[in-house]
């Protein structure tokens, strides 16, 4: 009976489950926050003493979570090894390491901290919506990714032999040009690298217009997808 209320409560079912909910929506935000102000060189000590505190609260907080949702889980192994039981373990890890093994290279561990970001996405409904529309154009998303790539590759070939001989050091391998056939395919343009010769700008000119289209398709797929997604959760909402 108590491991039923529980679970209610981790799932967000209720008044109270939704205020747990909030709860630790809020401490995601106010934890990512505190993250980017303790990278600021000017802090006091004692600032930073109270950020300390904060953090270890937080990751208290975390790990009575996690302990939580393990216990009123139905399997325990099956949420150990799901994805949110994962991230969540993952958001809590870092600081327990960082604390008990005295190795510097394990603080690279702390980068782990931004998974808490992931945790936040448990509590959003606008989450799912992504999830189904990733899914529903996985076939189309693959084909354009392995089509960009030709592109790529093919843009790769032609600036290389209409800058080769002008730009040895810029265009000298079909391998430097790459970076040049992302860069300008997706409309950046740095300007790290430019083509000098006649050919090279007529060239570069169809690419640019090309690229247009690169970065148009994409944003049209998922304008879509997301569509299609919002559609069936309203269709299986009350």
């Amino acid at each position: 009976m108590l491991r039923a209320r529980v679970r209610r409560l981790v799932d967000g079912t209720g008044p109270t489950g939704r205020l747990f909910d909030l709860f630790f929506q809020a401490l995601i935000v106010a934890s990512m926050i505190a993250f980017v102000v303790e990278t600021e060189p000017d802090l006091g000590p004692d600032v930073r003493a109270a950020f300390r505190i904060f953090e270890v609260a937080t990751v208290v907080a975390f790990t009575l979570e996690y302990l939580l949702r393990l216990w009123a889980a139905p399997r325990a192994l099956g949420f150990v090894f799901s994805f949110w039981g994962i991230v969540d373990l993952v958001a809590i890890l870092p600081f327990f390491l960082g604390t008990a093994v005295d190795l510097r290279s394990i603080r690279i561990l702390r980068l782990l901290r931004l998974v808490r970001l992931l945790k936040l996405a448990r509590y959003t409904s606008a989450v799912a919506r992504f999830r189904r529309a990733f899914v529903s154009m996985r076939a189309e998303l693959t084909l354009f990714l392995v089509t960009s790539g030709i592109l790529i590759y093919i843009v790769s070939v032609g600036i290389y032999y209409c800058e080769r001989e002008a730009q040895p050091d810029v265009f000298g391998s079909i391998g430097a040009c790459i970076w040049w056939s992302i860069v300008t395919l997706t409309t950046v343009g740095y300007g790290d690298a430019y083509p000098i010769t006649a050919g090279g700008r007529i060239f570069t000119t169809v690419v640019l217009v090309i690229g247009l289209g690169v970065v148009a398709i994409p944003s049209g797929m998922v304008a879509s997808a997301l569509t299609r997604a919002a559609e069936l959760g309203e269709d299986d909402g009350p």
